[in-house]
């Protein structure tokens, strides 16, 4: 049935009808059906049309004159039997071109019609040039040679990285520096030159001396200036490249124990489903619910199943309503999720360990995450290790007690994100109250720092004094020798650092800071810890271990504690000035030889 159409140009149109075997005209076979075709192509193209439904597409969002039905009618509305369709005849569309018949057409054949994954090749387009303005970015000619294998033996390409003119590519166990528009010169008998005067886009591959890489945990780079920093879990190293090649900076005095970390991190994919009753409002479509739960472990981004009905959502954020409550809140809204209460949500989760990373760039230091399980509201099942690297001192200076999920820098402030929202790092508020309060926290988190004293190695020593110099505001928490012998008939006991042991400790109680340690006898002020003489903070060394047999001193006396070395923790207090600023400069003891 032909129909007249207003063209631009006086082009040829085809109108065709669909037809099968025998010339019987039949409607358009469902969307994914192979029997059906339409002249000249030997598919059955699909379309998205405005109202958002896929259908073939030669279906009436394509031709607004409407088509005829099988009882003859015409019909504008949607279609579910349309036959016709339109073509062009004349090539490229120009007024007068040839015109093309139905019959062979030429076209390139690909004998591998699989998909092939690889995972170790790069592939570029055309250039685009801002002068000429060709853009040729989306051309990939198979007629040329746009592709840069890298070796498939070092695993699959993680990061990708510009610096100066060349690009660095991380593979999971090694890096290179691919040089971009150079030709390189081989010398030597064996070696083949390549011809000057027309360099490559993707030239060669130059790699860093050492079997490293930056395994599954491209997340962990992060760059400054000329030095990158990024992990490899597969060989439980941090490193850094530089001017001089790749560097392990876990070995400065932390090899241990990123290696004992470090395996416990897995670059597999790991499918959770957790299943909790909601309550949601009576019959109004919303995008939030409430849920009650004794330890909230549910992971933004989660798939969300509604009474086993999955919906086209994602949870967005998890928000404590006060007690066990909380409120999700989806990426989509109007999902009417029923009457009432006791609904049941499945929350489906797809999740791997990571080790986020990022240059600090106002405090100078790589800082990075070590993380197994997701982040969570609830703190009693989440396990991760935040630290720092500072190329200054060339050694890890601080354990942080945040768990981002990306780190990085804008000109002068470092930047961390969690839960959808971004964090200011070292912001202080003008009321001085916001130091160690991460993520919205009100109640600022305990900084503690730990020293080891071991002066004199060969020596068995009495510490008998703790002096710090700094602000007020620190006490310890501990101040304990080493083992020193084991002796069976000694009972078992606990102790804050070591655990239960049957061996000899000295340790000594709680050292309170200068604001806490005040108390009044007979209206006279007395201190039971630090005392502040010159602007330094001192007080003795009261020993509170078990006795020993043939100890000639011992009890609570101003004895000291006797070891080779001794380890002390400083802390914060939870009195002076929360959130303000806590500086402490040297932290030294006074010691003697042992008598015995």
């Amino acid at each position: 049935m032909p129909y007249r159409l207003e063209v631009k140009y006086y082009n040829s149109f085809w109108l065709k009808k669909v037809k099968q075997e025998g010339g019987v005209t039949a409607p358009i076979p469902s969307i994914g059906s192979i029997d059906g075709q339409w002249p000249g192509l030997p598919w059955n193209p699909t379309f998205i049309c405005s109202d958002g439904i896929s259908r073939s597409y030669i279906d009436t969002c394509m031709f607004p004159f409407g088509y005829e039905g099988f009882s003859g009618e015409i019909k504008t509305s949607t279609p579910s039997n349309c036959n016709w369709v339109v073509e062009e005849a004349r090539i490229k569309g120009g007024f007068n071109n040839p015109i093309v018949d139905l019959g062979v057409r030429a076209y390139a054949v690909n004998d591998i019609i699989e998909q092939v994954s690889r995972s170790s090749s790069l592939i570029f387009s055309g250039i685009y040039n801002t002068r000429t303005e060709s853009n040729k970015t989306n051309v990939f000619s198979v007629g040329e040679n746009i592709i840069k294998d890298a070796d498939p033996y070092h695993g699959s390409i993680q990061r990708l990285h510009t610096e100066d003119s060349n690009l660095l590519v991380f593979q999971e166990n090694k890096v290179h520096n691919l040089l971009v528009d150079k030709s390189t010169i081989y010398s030597g008998d064996q070696g083949a030159q390549e011809i000057l005067g027309q360099p490559k886009v993707l030239g060669q591959l130059v790699p860093y001396l050492g079997e490293y890489g930056i395994s599954k945990n491209p997340e962990s780079f992060g760059v400054f200036g000329y030095r990158k920093y990024f992990a490899d879990k597969n060989r439980s190293a941090i490193l850094r490249l530089s001017r001089d090649g790749i560097t392990e900076i876990s070995a400065y005095g932390m090899r241990d124990y990123f290696r004992d970390y470090l395996s416990t991190i897995s670059n597999d994919w790991r499918k959770t489903t957790l299943t909790k009753t909601i309550d949601s409002t009576p019959g109004t479509p919303s995008d939030t619910f409430n849920i009650q739960s004794q330890v909230n472990d549910i992971e933004i981004g989660s798939q969300v199943e509604i009474d086993s009905v999955a919906i086209s959502s994602t949870v967005v954020s998890v928000v404590s309503s006060g007690g066990n409550a909380f409120t999700i809140t989806l990426s989509n809204s109007e999902h009417d999720f029923g009457i009432g209460a006791n609904l049941e949500a499945t929350f489906v989760t797809y999740r791997r360990d990571k080790i986020p990373g990022g240059y600090d760039i106002h405090n100078q230091c790589y800082t990075m995450s070590m993380q197994t399980v997701p982040r969570i509201i609830s703190t009693e099942a989440d396990t991760f290790s935040t630290v720092s690297f500072d190329e200054a001192i060339k050694g890890w200076t601080s354990f942080y007690s945040y768990k981002p999920l990306f780190l990085g820098s804008l000109k002068n402030k470092f930047y961390s994100f969690i839960d959808g929202s971004i964090y200011e790092h070292y912001y202080q508020s003008p009321f001085n109250d916001s130091r160690c309060k991460f993520y919205g926290s009100t109640v600022p988190d305990d900084a503690s720092i730990t020293f080891i004293f071991n002066p004199d190695t060969s020596i068995s020593k009495n510490f008998n004094t703790i002096t710090y110099e700094g602000a007020s505001g620190w006490e310890v928490d501990y101040f304990m020798s080493d083992f020193q012998g084991i002796d069976p008939d000694l009972p078992i006991t606990s102790t804050p650092l070591y655990g239960s042991t049957n061996q000899y400790q000295d340790t000594i109680n709680e050292v309170k800071s200068y604001d806490e340690g005040l108390y009044t006898v007979g209206g006279v002020n007395r201190r039971a810890g630090f005392d502040r003489k010159e602007n330094k903070y001192m007080a003795n060394i009261v020993n509170s271990s078990n006795v020993r047999p043939g100890e000639v001193i011992f009890g609570n006396q101003a004895s000291g504690i006797k070891g080779f070395f001794a380890t002390v923790k400083f802390s914060i207090d939870e009195t002076t000035d929360p959130g303000g600023m806590k500086e402490l400069y040297s932290v030294s003891s006074n010691y003697v030889m042992s008598s015995y």
